[in-house]
């Protein structure tokens, strides 16, 4: 429906303008946070989460531990498959704080931040001993996607649609790696 409503100049990019214009301050803590998402910043954590629970999982002797590291690095390698062809097809162009251009929609760096620290959390999930810092882990993946996905906004990077759909693409993904990883999943066994 969202990208309906972008492709067709529906009336919900009414409200994305005026939320926009409501949001949009450019300033340096609103590009900090943004920069969360960079593939830079986002893909190095999930390349340290994905080493440490393949070490993990290859040390304890768990069956196929190399299945959680192997399907959340495919994931991560999906999104620009799936996000840059909907940029050039759907050719939405930028919020007036960037420069004339199309390819906005949907935001990139927030299917990143999110495929890369939604990712990096289900495959750790397993090896936290508590539920507290199972919990934990949640939250913090969440914020940083939420840190991200307001700092886009609030710099003008992009208007509220586009991060708003890489949320939906986002959500659908990692539902999916949850589904694929809850068929294969053997609790690991525990070290004395």
């Amino acid at each position: 429906m969202i990208t309906w409503q972008v492709a067709a100049d529906g009336p919900l990019l009414r409200l994305d303008t005026r939320l926009s214009r409501a949001l949009v301050h450019p300033d340096r803590a609103s590009e900090l946070l943004a920069d969360l998402g960079n593939v830079q910043v986002a893909v190095p954590v999930l390349v340290v989460v994905l080493v440490y629970v393949a070490w993990r999982g290859r040390a304890t002797g768990t069956d196929r531990w190399w299945l959680p590291p192997l399907a959340a690095a495919v994931l991560m390698a999906l999104v620009p498959a799936i996000v840059v062809p909907f940029k050039e097809l759907i050719a939405r162009g930028g919020t007036p704080v960037v420069p004339p251009g199309t390819g906005y929609y949907p935001s990139g760096h927030t299917a990143t931040a999110m495929i890369a620290y939604g990712a990096s959390t289900l495959a750790l999930l397993p090896w936290l001993r508590s539920a507290y810092a199972r919990r934990g882990a949640v939250i913090l993946c969440a914020a940083l996607v939420a840190c991200v996905s307001f700092g886009l906004v609030r710099r003008g990077y992009h208007w509220p649609l586009d991060v708003v759909a890489s949320w939906c693409l986002g959500t659908v993904l990692l539902a999916s790696l949850r589904l694929f990883l809850g068929r294969f999943r053997s609790d690991p066994p525990t070290l004395s």
